[in-house]
C-alpha cells in the first residue's frame, strides 16, 4: 500500500508551495485563516503564536499580527488583501516589520487555495517573492509545512469554531 503523505511543502528556491487536506468545509477553514481564530491554532509553546490579530477583510484592507517567540520577543508583520473570494481563495502580501535573519523585510505575496474535497478541504499555500534567497524560501517551506500541521491537528480535536 502507498503512503501519501498529508502534508506536501516544497520550494524550488523562489516560490512555495504547500498542500494539506483538512476535515473541515472550506468556509469553516477560510474563517479560522482571517479572523481572530488564528490566535488559536497557529503556533505553538515551543517555537511561537500568533497575537493581536487584526484584519480589515476587503480588497486593499490591511492585517496585522504580532508572532510572541517561546523566548518572548514579539515580532509583528503585517500586509494587505489583494483579492478575497470567500471562501475559495485569499491572496495577500506579507512582510515583516523586523528584520528578519532570511528574508529581512522583504514584502512577498501568499496565495491560500481552499478547494471542497470529499473529505473537507485540499488547502494549497502558494508564497512568492523569494527569488535570490533561496535560503530565505528553504525556511519559509519548512515553516508552511507546520502551520498546516497546526491547523490539522487544531480541526482534528474538534476545535474549529462553528460556522
Amino acid at each position: 500500500m502507498m503512503h501519501v503523505p498529508r502534508i506536501q511543502s516544497m520550494t524550488n528556491g523562489e516560490t512555495i508551495m504547500a498542500s494539506a487536506e483538512i476535515a473541515a468545509p472550506p468556509e469553516r477553514i477560510f474563517t479560522a485563516l482571517v479572523t481572530r481564530e488564528v490566535e488559536r491554532w497557529w503556533g505553538s509553546a515551543d517555537t511561537y503564536r500568533m497575537a493581536d490579530w487584526s484584519a480589515d477583510l476587503r480588497v486593499g484592507g490591511l492585517w496585522t499580527v504580532v508572532v510572541r517567540t517561546a523566548d518572548d520577543r514579539s515580532l509583528p508583520a503585517g500586509g494587505e488583501f489583494l483579492e478575497i473570494e470567500a471562501p475559495s481563495r485569499i491572496v495577500q502580501t506579507r512582510a515583516y516589520a523586523w528584520d528578519h535573519p532570511t528574508l529581512g523585510r522583504r514584502q512577498t505575496t501568499v496565495a491560500w487555495l481552499l478547494q471542497p474535497i470529499a473529505r473537507g478541504t485540499r488547502l494549497t499555500i502558494c508564497h512568492g517573492g523569494f527569488a535570490g534567497l533561496t535560503e530565505a524560501a528553504v525556511e519559509h517551506t519548512e515553516g508552511w509545512g507546520r502551520v498546516l500541521a497546526w491547523l490539522q491537528a487544531y480541526v482534528e480535536a474538534g476545535r474549529l469554531a462553528a460556522a
